[in-house]
Protein backbone atom coordinates (compact mmCIF):
# COMPACT_ATOMS: atom_id res chain seq x y z
CA UNK A 1 0.00 0.00 0.00
CA UNK A 2 2.90 2.33 0.73
CA UNK A 3 4.28 1.84 -2.77
CA UNK A 4 0.90 2.60 -4.26
CA UNK A 5 0.66 5.93 -2.43
CA UNK A 6 4.16 6.92 -3.51
CA UNK A 7 3.33 6.18 -7.11
CA UNK A 8 0.19 8.34 -7.00
CA UNK A 9 2.02 11.20 -5.31
CA UNK A 10 4.61 11.18 -8.10
CA UNK A 11 2.01 11.28 -10.86
CA UNK A 12 0.22 14.50 -9.88
CA UNK A 13 -0.75 16.09 -13.16
CA UNK A 14 1.23 15.18 -16.30
CA UNK A 15 1.22 18.73 -17.61
CA UNK A 16 2.87 20.03 -14.46
CA UNK A 17 5.58 17.38 -14.32
CA UNK A 18 6.62 17.01 -17.94
CA UNK A 19 10.27 17.83 -17.27
CA UNK A 20 10.47 15.50 -14.28
CA UNK A 21 8.89 12.60 -16.16
CA UNK A 22 11.08 13.15 -19.19
CA UNK A 23 14.27 12.83 -17.17
CA UNK A 24 12.86 9.99 -15.02
CA UNK A 25 14.03 11.70 -11.86
CA UNK A 26 12.46 10.30 -8.68
CA UNK A 27 10.13 12.75 -6.97
CA UNK A 28 10.30 13.37 -3.23
CA UNK A 29 7.54 12.16 -0.95
CA UNK A 30 5.12 14.91 -0.04
CA UNK A 31 3.27 15.59 3.18
CA UNK A 32 -0.11 17.29 3.28
CA UNK A 33 0.32 19.91 6.00
CA UNK A 34 1.65 22.48 3.54
CA UNK A 35 -1.19 22.12 1.04
CA UNK A 36 -4.48 23.86 0.36
CA UNK A 37 -6.99 24.65 -2.35
CA UNK A 38 -8.15 27.75 -4.17
CA UNK A 39 -11.70 27.77 -5.52
CA UNK A 40 -11.96 28.83 -9.18
CA UNK A 41 -15.62 29.71 -9.21
CA UNK A 42 -15.94 30.53 -12.91
CA UNK A 43 -14.82 27.09 -14.09
CA UNK A 44 -15.92 24.68 -11.36
CA UNK A 45 -12.33 23.83 -10.55
CA UNK A 46 -9.95 23.95 -7.62
CA UNK A 47 -6.25 24.57 -7.65
CA UNK A 48 -4.12 22.48 -5.30
CA UNK A 49 -1.52 24.83 -3.86
CA UNK A 50 1.54 24.66 -1.63
CA UNK A 51 2.19 27.49 0.83
CA UNK A 52 5.97 27.25 1.40
CA UNK A 53 6.85 27.44 -2.29
CA UNK A 54 3.88 29.77 -2.96
CA UNK A 55 2.91 27.85 -6.06
CA UNK A 56 0.10 25.90 -7.70
CA UNK A 57 0.70 22.16 -8.01
CA UNK A 58 -2.35 20.95 -9.91
CA UNK A 59 -5.88 21.66 -10.99
CA UNK A 60 -8.95 19.47 -10.43
CA UNK A 61 -12.05 19.92 -12.63
CA UNK A 62 -15.62 18.69 -12.54
CA UNK A 63 -16.76 20.07 -9.18
CA UNK A 64 -19.98 21.72 -10.37
CA UNK A 65 -21.25 25.13 -9.29
CA UNK A 66 -18.65 26.72 -7.00
CA UNK A 67 -20.21 30.19 -6.85
CA UNK A 68 -20.48 29.87 -3.07
CA UNK A 69 -18.17 26.99 -2.18
CA UNK A 70 -16.58 25.99 1.10
CA UNK A 71 -14.03 23.34 2.03
CA UNK A 72 -13.16 21.16 5.01
CA UNK A 73 -10.33 18.63 5.32
CA UNK A 74 -9.88 15.07 6.51
CA UNK A 75 -7.98 14.42 9.73
CA UNK A 76 -4.86 13.35 7.83
CA UNK A 77 -5.24 16.43 5.59
CA UNK A 78 -5.06 14.29 2.46
CA UNK A 79 -8.63 14.92 1.33
CA UNK A 80 -10.44 18.18 0.71
CA UNK A 81 -14.24 18.01 0.84
CA UNK A 82 -15.71 20.69 -1.39
CA UNK A 83 -19.32 21.79 -0.82
CA UNK A 84 -20.78 23.44 -3.94
CA UNK A 85 -23.76 25.73 -4.34
CA UNK A 86 -25.52 23.15 -6.49
CA UNK A 87 -25.61 20.65 -3.63
CA UNK A 88 -22.52 18.81 -4.82
CA UNK A 89 -20.17 17.29 -2.24
CA UNK A 90 -16.84 16.33 -3.78
CA UNK A 91 -13.97 14.46 -2.14
CA UNK A 92 -10.68 15.62 -3.66
CA UNK A 93 -7.43 13.70 -3.13
CA UNK A 94 -4.75 16.37 -2.73
CA UNK A 95 -1.87 13.96 -3.35
CA UNK A 96 -3.14 12.60 -6.65
CA UNK A 97 -5.08 15.74 -7.66
CA UNK A 98 -8.13 13.67 -8.49
CA UNK A 99 -11.76 13.24 -7.46
CA UNK A 100 -12.07 10.39 -4.95
CA UNK A 101 -15.86 10.61 -4.68
CA UNK A 102 -18.79 12.88 -5.43
CA UNK A 103 -22.49 13.08 -4.60
CA UNK A 104 -25.12 15.70 -5.37
CA UNK A 105 -27.11 15.78 -2.14
CA UNK A 106 -29.40 18.82 -2.46
CA UNK A 107 -30.73 21.40 -4.87
CA UNK A 108 -29.21 24.48 -3.25
CA UNK A 109 -26.51 24.23 -0.58
CA UNK A 110 -24.38 26.70 1.34
CA UNK A 111 -21.42 24.85 2.86
CA UNK A 112 -20.57 22.14 5.36
CA UNK A 113 -18.53 20.93 8.30
CA UNK A 114 -16.68 17.84 9.52
CA UNK A 115 -17.03 16.13 12.89
CA UNK A 116 -14.52 16.23 15.73
CA UNK A 117 -13.39 12.67 15.00
CA UNK A 118 -13.30 13.22 11.23
CA UNK A 119 -15.79 10.45 10.46
CA UNK A 120 -18.84 12.52 9.55
CA UNK A 121 -19.41 15.24 6.97
CA UNK A 122 -22.45 17.47 7.33
CA UNK A 123 -23.92 19.66 4.59
CA UNK A 124 -26.24 22.59 5.29
CA UNK A 125 -28.91 23.17 2.72
CA UNK A 126 -31.20 25.92 1.50
CA UNK A 127 -33.29 23.56 -0.64
CA UNK A 128 -34.55 21.38 0.83
CA UNK A 129 -33.88 23.07 4.15
CA UNK A 130 -32.00 20.97 6.67
CA UNK A 131 -28.72 19.16 7.22
CA UNK A 132 -27.46 15.84 5.88
CA UNK A 133 -24.68 13.70 7.32
CA UNK A 134 -22.32 11.56 5.25
CA UNK A 135 -19.58 9.02 5.90
CA UNK A 136 -16.32 10.86 5.19
CA UNK A 137 -14.75 7.75 3.68
CA UNK A 138 -17.48 6.54 1.34
CA UNK A 139 -19.82 9.59 1.17
CA UNK A 140 -22.68 7.26 2.13
CA UNK A 141 -25.69 9.13 3.51
CA UNK A 142 -25.94 8.55 7.27
CA UNK A 143 -28.68 10.94 8.36
CA UNK A 144 -31.16 13.45 6.94
CA UNK A 145 -32.29 16.02 9.52
CA UNK A 146 -34.91 18.38 8.05
CA UNK A 147 -35.14 21.95 9.36
CA UNK A 148 -38.91 21.80 9.75
CA UNK A 149 -40.80 24.42 11.73
CA UNK A 150 -44.32 25.66 12.31
CA UNK A 151 -47.61 23.80 12.26
CA UNK A 152 -47.42 23.13 8.53
CA UNK A 153 -43.87 21.72 8.70
CA UNK A 154 -42.25 24.20 6.33
CA UNK A 155 -38.50 23.90 5.95
CA UNK A 156 -36.10 26.70 6.74
CA UNK A 157 -32.86 27.58 5.02
CA UNK A 158 -29.94 26.46 7.19
CA UNK A 159 -26.97 28.76 7.78
CA UNK A 160 -24.03 29.04 10.15
CA UNK A 161 -23.22 25.32 10.41
CA UNK A 162 -20.27 24.63 12.70
CA UNK A 163 -18.71 21.53 14.25
CA UNK A 164 -18.69 21.17 18.03
CA UNK A 165 -16.93 18.84 20.47
CA UNK A 166 -18.60 15.45 20.85
CA UNK A 167 -19.52 15.05 17.16
CA UNK A 168 -22.23 17.67 17.56
CA UNK A 169 -23.13 20.39 15.08
CA UNK A 170 -24.71 23.80 15.66
CA UNK A 171 -26.60 25.69 12.98
CA UNK A 172 -29.20 28.41 12.55
CA UNK A 173 -32.55 28.47 10.79
CA UNK A 174 -32.88 31.73 8.87
CA UNK A 175 -36.65 31.47 8.36
CA UNK A 176 -37.54 29.99 11.75
CA UNK A 177 -35.43 32.30 13.97
CA UNK A 178 -33.85 29.34 15.75
CA UNK A 179 -30.51 27.84 16.69
CA UNK A 180 -30.33 24.06 16.69
CA UNK A 181 -27.71 21.63 17.96
CA UNK A 182 -27.71 18.10 16.53
CA UNK A 183 -25.78 15.30 18.21
CA UNK A 184 -24.46 12.88 15.59
CA UNK A 185 -22.33 10.73 17.87
CA UNK A 186 -24.72 7.97 16.74
CA UNK A 187 -25.37 9.21 13.20
CA UNK A 188 -28.13 6.68 12.58
CA UNK A 189 -30.06 8.20 15.50
CA UNK A 190 -29.47 11.97 15.51
CA UNK A 191 -30.76 14.00 18.44
CA UNK A 192 -31.58 17.69 18.02
CA UNK A 193 -32.15 20.44 20.57
CA UNK A 194 -33.90 23.66 19.55
CA UNK A 195 -33.38 27.19 20.92
CA UNK A 196 -35.34 30.34 20.00
CA UNK A 197 -33.01 33.00 18.60
CA UNK A 198 -33.20 36.52 17.20
CA UNK A 199 -34.67 37.55 13.89
CA UNK A 200 -33.20 36.03 10.71
CA UNK A 201 -29.83 34.59 11.75
CA UNK A 202 -27.63 34.71 8.64
CA UNK A 203 -24.25 33.24 9.65
CA UNK A 204 -22.47 32.15 12.79
CA UNK A 205 -19.20 31.31 14.48
CA UNK A 206 -17.94 29.11 17.29
CA UNK A 207 -15.28 30.46 19.64
CA UNK A 208 -11.94 28.63 19.44
CA UNK A 209 -12.60 26.68 22.65
CA UNK A 210 -15.90 25.40 21.27
CA UNK A 211 -17.93 26.98 24.07
CA UNK A 212 -19.97 29.78 22.50
CA UNK A 213 -22.01 29.68 19.31
CA UNK A 214 -22.80 33.19 18.06
CA UNK A 215 -25.19 33.93 15.20
CA UNK A 216 -25.35 37.27 13.43
CA UNK A 217 -28.84 38.64 12.84
CA UNK A 218 -30.05 40.20 9.61
CA UNK A 219 -33.50 41.16 10.90
CA UNK A 220 -32.36 43.15 13.96
CA UNK A 221 -29.34 44.86 15.47
CA UNK A 222 -27.62 42.37 17.70
CA UNK A 223 -26.33 38.81 17.82
CA UNK A 224 -27.69 35.61 19.37
CA UNK A 225 -25.31 33.65 21.60
CA UNK A 226 -25.69 30.12 22.99
CA UNK A 227 -23.38 28.96 25.78
CA UNK A 228 -22.79 25.33 24.79
CA UNK A 229 -21.54 24.49 28.27
CA UNK A 230 -24.83 25.72 29.76
CA UNK A 231 -27.37 25.30 26.94
CA UNK A 232 -30.22 25.03 29.43
CA UNK A 233 -29.90 28.80 29.93
CA UNK A 234 -30.99 29.32 26.34
CA UNK A 235 -29.95 31.97 23.84
CA UNK A 236 -28.76 35.36 25.02
CA UNK A 237 -28.80 38.54 22.92
CA UNK A 238 -25.51 40.41 22.84
CA UNK A 239 -24.85 43.87 21.39
CA UNK A 240 -28.58 44.65 21.24
CA UNK A 241 -29.42 47.76 19.25
CA UNK A 242 -25.85 48.54 18.20
CA UNK A 243 -27.22 50.73 15.40
CA UNK A 244 -29.99 52.31 17.44
CA UNK A 245 -31.05 55.75 16.29
CA UNK A 246 -29.29 55.56 12.94
CA UNK A 247 -30.56 54.41 9.58
CA UNK A 248 -28.89 51.22 8.39
CA UNK A 249 -26.89 51.46 5.18
CA UNK A 250 -27.66 49.27 2.13
CA UNK A 251 -26.26 45.74 2.45
CA UNK A 252 -24.59 44.75 -0.84
CA UNK A 253 -23.05 41.54 0.50
CA UNK A 254 -23.79 39.73 3.72
CA UNK A 255 -20.97 39.83 6.28
CA UNK A 256 -19.32 36.52 7.11
CA UNK A 257 -18.62 35.24 10.60
CA UNK A 258 -17.03 31.89 9.65
CA UNK A 259 -13.47 33.17 9.83
CA UNK A 260 -13.93 34.27 13.44
CA UNK A 261 -11.62 36.92 14.79
CA UNK A 262 -10.90 36.28 18.45
CA UNK A 263 -7.77 38.09 19.61
CA UNK A 264 -6.37 39.67 22.78
CA UNK A 265 -9.36 38.55 24.85
CA UNK A 266 -11.84 40.22 22.49
CA UNK A 267 -14.02 39.31 19.53
CA UNK A 268 -14.00 41.46 16.40
CA UNK A 269 -17.25 41.31 14.45
CA UNK A 270 -18.58 42.99 11.29
CA UNK A 271 -21.55 45.29 11.92
CA UNK A 272 -24.30 44.61 9.42
CA UNK A 273 -25.49 47.72 7.58
CA UNK A 274 -22.70 49.82 9.08
CA UNK A 275 -19.10 50.75 8.26
CA UNK A 276 -17.79 49.48 11.57
CA UNK A 277 -16.07 46.59 13.26
CA UNK A 278 -17.55 45.87 16.69
CA UNK A 279 -15.20 44.89 19.52
CA UNK A 280 -16.59 42.70 22.30
CA UNK A 281 -15.00 41.72 25.62
CA UNK A 282 -15.04 37.93 25.99
CA UNK A 283 -15.48 38.10 29.78
CA UNK A 284 -18.88 39.76 29.81
CA UNK A 285 -19.76 39.91 26.08
CA UNK A 286 -20.27 43.66 26.17
CA UNK A 287 -19.14 46.12 23.55
CA UNK A 288 -15.86 47.80 24.45
CA UNK A 289 -15.17 49.63 21.19
CA UNK A 290 -16.23 50.08 17.62
CA UNK A 291 -13.73 50.82 14.90
CA UNK A 292 -14.80 52.89 11.88
CA UNK A 293 -13.67 51.23 8.64
CA UNK A 294 -13.75 52.22 5.00
CA UNK A 295 -16.94 50.41 4.00
CA UNK A 296 -19.24 47.51 4.89
CA UNK A 297 -17.00 44.74 6.24
CA UNK A 298 -17.44 41.19 4.94
CA UNK A 299 -14.62 39.13 6.46
CA UNK A 300 -12.99 40.25 9.71
CA UNK A 301 -10.17 37.76 10.33
CA UNK A 302 -7.44 37.64 12.96
CA UNK A 303 -3.85 36.83 12.14
CA UNK A 304 -2.92 33.57 13.92
CA UNK A 305 -0.94 35.42 16.61
CA UNK A 306 -3.91 37.70 17.30
CA UNK A 307 -1.95 40.94 16.93
CA UNK A 308 -3.77 42.09 13.79
CA UNK A 309 -7.23 41.80 12.29
CA UNK A 310 -7.60 42.06 8.51
CA UNK A 311 -10.83 43.30 6.91
CA UNK A 312 -12.22 43.19 3.39
CA UNK A 313 -15.34 44.89 2.10
CA UNK A 314 -18.50 44.58 0.05
CA UNK A 315 -19.14 46.27 -3.29
CA UNK A 316 -18.49 49.06 -4.25
CA UNK A 317 -15.33 49.18 -2.10
CA UNK A 318 -14.32 45.54 -2.55
CA UNK A 319 -10.92 46.46 -3.98
CA UNK A 320 -9.77 47.65 -0.56
CA UNK A 321 -8.48 46.03 2.60
CA UNK A 322 -7.71 47.44 6.02
CA UNK A 323 -5.63 46.19 8.93
CA UNK A 324 -6.46 46.76 12.62
CA UNK A 325 -3.84 46.59 15.37
CA UNK A 326 -5.55 44.75 18.25
CA UNK A 327 -3.18 46.22 20.84
CA UNK A 328 -4.37 49.77 20.16
CA UNK A 329 -7.64 48.99 18.30
CA UNK A 330 -6.56 51.40 15.58
CA UNK A 331 -6.31 51.09 11.81
CA UNK A 332 -2.68 50.74 10.77
CA UNK A 333 -3.01 50.23 7.03
CA UNK A 334 -5.38 50.72 4.10
CA UNK A 335 -4.42 49.34 0.70
CA UNK A 336 -5.76 48.04 -2.63
CA UNK A 337 -4.49 44.54 -3.45
CA UNK A 338 -6.68 44.12 -6.54
CA UNK A 339 -10.21 44.11 -7.88
CA UNK A 340 -13.04 42.29 -6.08
CA UNK A 341 -11.25 40.91 -3.02
CA UNK A 342 -13.44 37.99 -1.97
CA UNK A 343 -11.47 36.02 0.60
CA UNK A 344 -8.23 35.71 2.53
CA UNK A 345 -6.42 32.91 4.33
CA UNK A 346 -3.43 33.19 6.65
CA UNK A 347 -0.68 30.61 6.50
CA UNK A 348 -0.74 28.41 9.62
CA UNK A 349 1.74 30.54 11.59
CA UNK A 350 0.68 33.81 10.03
CA UNK A 351 3.81 34.99 8.22
CA UNK A 352 1.84 35.45 5.00
CA UNK A 353 -1.73 35.93 3.84
CA UNK A 354 -3.22 34.71 0.55
CA UNK A 355 -5.86 37.00 -0.98
CA UNK A 356 -8.23 36.25 -3.87
CA UNK A 357 -8.75 39.04 -6.41
CA UNK A 358 -11.64 37.71 -8.48
CA UNK A 359 -11.77 40.34 -11.20
CA UNK A 360 -8.01 40.27 -11.71
CA UNK A 361 -8.03 36.46 -11.99
CA UNK A 362 -5.22 36.29 -9.45
CA UNK A 363 -4.34 35.10 -5.99
CA UNK A 364 -2.03 37.57 -4.25
CA UNK A 365 0.34 36.64 -1.44
CA UNK A 366 1.42 39.29 1.09
CA UNK A 367 3.98 39.40 3.89
CA UNK A 368 1.97 40.16 7.05
CA UNK A 369 4.86 42.02 8.73
CA UNK A 370 5.28 44.78 6.16
CA UNK A 371 2.27 44.10 3.88
CA UNK A 372 4.49 43.84 0.83
CA UNK A 373 3.42 41.56 -2.00
CA UNK A 374 5.49 38.37 -2.15
CA UNK A 375 3.97 36.61 -5.16
CA UNK A 376 0.88 36.19 -7.28
CA UNK A 377 -0.70 33.18 -8.97
CA UNK A 378 -3.10 33.12 -11.93
CA UNK A 379 -6.55 31.73 -11.13
CA UNK A 380 -9.92 31.81 -12.90
CA UNK A 381 -12.21 34.06 -10.83
CA UNK A 382 -10.78 32.89 -7.50
CA UNK A 383 -12.90 33.06 -4.37
CA UNK A 384 -12.36 30.87 -1.31
CA UNK A 385 -8.84 29.93 -0.18
CA UNK A 386 -8.51 27.05 2.28
CA UNK A 387 -5.37 25.54 3.86
CA UNK A 388 -5.18 22.06 5.40
CA UNK A 389 -4.36 23.59 8.80
CA UNK A 390 -8.13 24.07 9.10
CA UNK A 391 -8.40 20.33 9.77
CA UNK A 392 -7.30 20.96 13.35
CA UNK A 393 -9.45 23.96 14.22
CA UNK A 394 -12.93 23.86 15.72
CA UNK A 395 -15.50 25.71 13.64
CA UNK A 396 -13.50 25.61 10.42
Amino acid sequence: MFRKVVKCAICWMPVLLVSACATSQPQPLRGTGDLGVVIERATGQVQVIETTGRRALAQVSGLGDLSHASVVFSRDSRYAYVFGRDGGLTKVDLLTASIAGRVVQAGNAIGGAISQDGRILVAQNYEPGGIKAFDSDTLELLADVPASYGADGKRSKVVGLADLPGNRFAYALFDANEIRVTDLSDPKNPKTDRYPAGKQPYDALVTPDGRYYIAGLFGEDGLSMLDLWQPEKGVRTILPGYGRGEQALPVYKMPHLRGWAVAAGRAYLPAIGRHEVLVVDLDDWKEVARIPVKSQPVFVMARPDGREVWVNFAFPDNAWMQVIDTFSNRLVDTFQPGRAILHMEFTPKGEAVWISARDDNKVLIYDTRNRQKLAELPAASPSGIFFTSRAFRTGF
